[in-house]
């Protein structure tokens, strides 16, 4: 099964600029209520993911942090404790499927490492659900 047929390709998912500001990561997270957004930098490399985690315990470190003050810490500064594992756009569902066991979703890089887009755990399970509960052939009755 090609893979790309469940990509939601990058112009139709919010991610983060790797130059990003730690309240401009904030804001889209918020903005858009993920728990988890791909970093990709300038040129479109892939850099991993940001998690609401990730933020909330750099923020809990922090001594009298501000909104005005998260303005001023790049992203880059910001310890991430779990990546999320890209695959490439030729890997197979198991390697989607493994992967989409610890996150929410698999982003999808081309052979130069350039995020190209993500696919969801929703779509993998969904794509399970159907091709377990998909309907039997029928029989054709012959005379």
């Amino acid at each position: 099964m090609n893979i790309m047929f469940f990509l939601t390709p990058k112009s139709e998912v919010a991610y983060i600029d790797a130059e990003d500001s730690l309240r401009q990561v904030m804001e889209k997270m918020e903005y858009h209520r993920y728990s988890a957004v791909p970093i990709v930098g300038n040129n479109g490399d892939y850099f991993g993911a940001i998690t609401e985690g990730d933020i909330l315990w750099f923020c809990k470190e922090q001594k009298d942090m501000n909104l005005v003050d998260a303005e001023e810490i790049p992203l880059i500064k910001i310890p991430r404790h779990v990546d999320y594992r890209p695959v490439s756009a030729d890997s197979n569902m198991e390697d989607l499927i493994n992967l989409s066991m610890n996150q929410n979703f698999v982003p999808v890089v081309d052979d130069m490492g350039k995020f190209i887009g993500i696919i969801t755990r929703k779509d993998i399970i969904q794509y399970l659900y159907n091709a377990k509960h998909a309907p039997l052939p029928s029989k054709s009755l012959k005379n």
